[in-house]
């Protein structure tokens, strides 16, 4: 658990350093909502994967680069990770230079936002032991496909809670420019679902029957 703690509370500081540093002053209530429900929901989440599924946690807790990974999908999580610097420290400069303001009941709504992201998560993790954070088939793990939770309503649930936490944060923060980074997490969230639907339709028994089951990748009845 304290290695847990340690990780977690490395990871805020350097979320608070991308926005504190480039906003210029410490002064900055919405950023500190949101570093604190960050803190308190992702300890939440990882002490309960300690307790019941450590051997997803331990996934979850390796690297975003991994050796059996897609080549293209090691090159779109590269891009998605310098476009989440960016995003930070813009969002930083937004409040350092007051470009534009956002209303404090919208804040209020993205804080509402970052936690259905969480959850979603959550609710991903509780069902799929699968979830790791790059694409690619578990054969050490009896990788199977998961139709049960949020799986029987979308294919792709934690792409859901990524939509919620790149509209949540921004408005958290009161960054209007932040939120103008949606369209381009949302094209390469696109391009990955496509690299992952490729590679579970390949390699995972079972998929092409569940995906004709669930039509929709993120957002039921749309997509």
């Amino acid at each position: 658990m304290a290695k847990l703690m340690i990780r977690n509370t490395l990871w805020i500081a350097v979320m608070g350093a991308l926005l504190f540093v480039p906003a210029g002053t410490l002064s900055w209530p919405g950023a500190w909502t949101f570093l604190a429900e960050m803190w308190v929901l992702a300890l939440a989440v990882g002490a309960w994967l300690l307790e019941y599924d450590p051997a997803l946690l331990k996934e979850r807790s390796g690297s975003f680069v991994q050796r059996d990974q897609p080549p293209v999908d090691k090159l779109l999580v590269i891009s998605l990770i310098a476009i989440f610097v960016a995003w930070f420290v813009l969002m930083g400069l937004d409040r350092r230079y007051g470009w534009l303001s956002v209303p404090v009941w919208l804040q209020a709504i993205g804080a509402v936002g970052v936690f259905l992201s969480i959850y979603l998560g959550y609710l991903t993790f509780r069902e799929n032991s699968f979830a790791s954070p790059v694409v690619k088939i578990q054969t050490e793990r009896a990788h199977r496909v998961v139709t049960t939770g949020p799986y029987a309503y979308v294919r792709h649930p934690m792409y859901a809670g990524a939509l919620f936490h790149f509209i949540g944060v921004p408005l958290l923060l009161g960054s209007w420019w932040g939120l103008a980074f949606l369209p381009a997490f949302v094209a390469l969230f696109a391009i990955r679902i496509g690299i992952e639907e490729q590679t579970l339709r390949t390699a995972l028994k079972g998929y092409d029957d569940y995906a004709a089951r669930v039509r929709y990748r993120v957002i039921p009845l749309i997509w």
